[in-house]
């Protein structure tokens, strides 16, 4: 048992080890302000088609995680995210998925995005997503073994290209 438990506290803290900054843009916000547990309730498009834009957040409903703010587009999301918030931050903090593929860290456009296996991922541009799309298992097998050089690394400050965001919104 103490084996077990041993391995398991291990395993959290290795985790934990993976995890480094989230993108955040001039919003100040990761994901650009927008709402991660809202995704996982939009329908996916099918791939090589654009997906529906993601939700906006709110400065009303906002969480602390991995040492960035989220925003939530309601109190419901608010909650399911505080009780788990692994499961719906998006992989490599919010850079773009292609792109640690390649080897590099540039922004995740929240516009641009599909869930794999129960996993959000983000891309930068219209462009990248085709490229993504080519090949998304293989992608990820890619980005797996990059993240692990590249996470210590300063992330690009360049900003999304010819995205504007309005989130969070509300009052």
């Amino acid at each position: 048992m103490k084996r077990i438990l041993l391995a398991t506290a291990f395993s959290l803290t290795a985790a934990a080890a993976w995890a480094g900054p989230q993108f955040v843009d001039q919003t100040g916000f990761a994901v650009s302000g927008y709402d991660v547990v809202a995704y996982f309730d939009l329908e996916q498009s099918a791939v090589g088609t654009a997906q529906p834009a993601g939700v906006p957040g709110n400065k009303n409903y906002v969480a602390e995680y991995n040492g960035s703010k989220f925003a939530f587009s309601s109190k419901e999301n608010l909650a399911k995210f505080e009780a788990d918030p692994a499961a719906y931050a998006p992989q490599y903090d919010g850079h773009c998925a292609y792109g640690v593929s390649k080897g590099g860290k540039v922004p995740g456009n929240p516009n641009l995005w599909r869930i794999v296996d129960g996993k959000l991922f983000l891309n930068i541009t219209k462009n990248v997503v085709t490229f993504w799309e080519e090949d998304i298992p293989g992608n990820i097998t890619l980005a797996e073994g990059n993240w692990p050089g590249l996470e210590p690394a300063a992330a690009s400050s360049n900003p999304i290209p010819q995205f504007k965001s309005d989130a969070p919104a509300g009052s």
